[in-house]
């Protein structure tokens, strides 16, 4: 059976106010990305992350950063959705519990992310095109 791939991509950012600098918890996403591609290898789901310094994201709110970090899921149809648009709402303003909530919504229930266009996303000027 060929595994499906998840793909988090961090674009490159520019913090404007250390309060957002230090809600990136880089020890918390490695521990995350180790453990939870230990999990998902189990249910057929290879998870990568990559880092596209090319695209800069200007930080202002914690909305820029769930928009930085975007979600490829070519065989679901997820082509480069940020996570603000996969998860909505971020209940506790944590990144890695952020990232994990938009992983396992991309590799298990693709089909519950609203499709790019639709009018029930609420579009925060991130660029990617809802």
């Amino acid at each position: 059976m060929e595994m499906k791939e998840v793909t988090v991509v961090f674009y490159r950012r520019e913090f404007k106010d250390d309060k957002w600098r230090n809600a990136v918890d880089e020890q918390g996403l490695d521990a995350l990305f180790e453990r939870l591609g230990k999990d998902l290898a189990t249910a057929g789901v290879r998870l990568l992350r990559a880092e596209d310094p090319d695209m800069v994201m200007e930080i202002k709110g914690y909305g820029d950063l769930l928009n930085s970090v975007r979600l490829r899921s070519p065989k679901d149809g997820v082509g480069n959705m940020c996570l603000g648009h996969v998860i909505g709402r971020s209940a506790h303003l944590d990144l890695v519990e952020d990232i994990e909530r938009g992983v396992n919504r991309t590799a298990f229930a693709p089909e519950t992310i609203e499709p790019e266009g639709s009018d029930k996303v609420v579009c925060h000027n991130c660029g990617c095109g809802c």
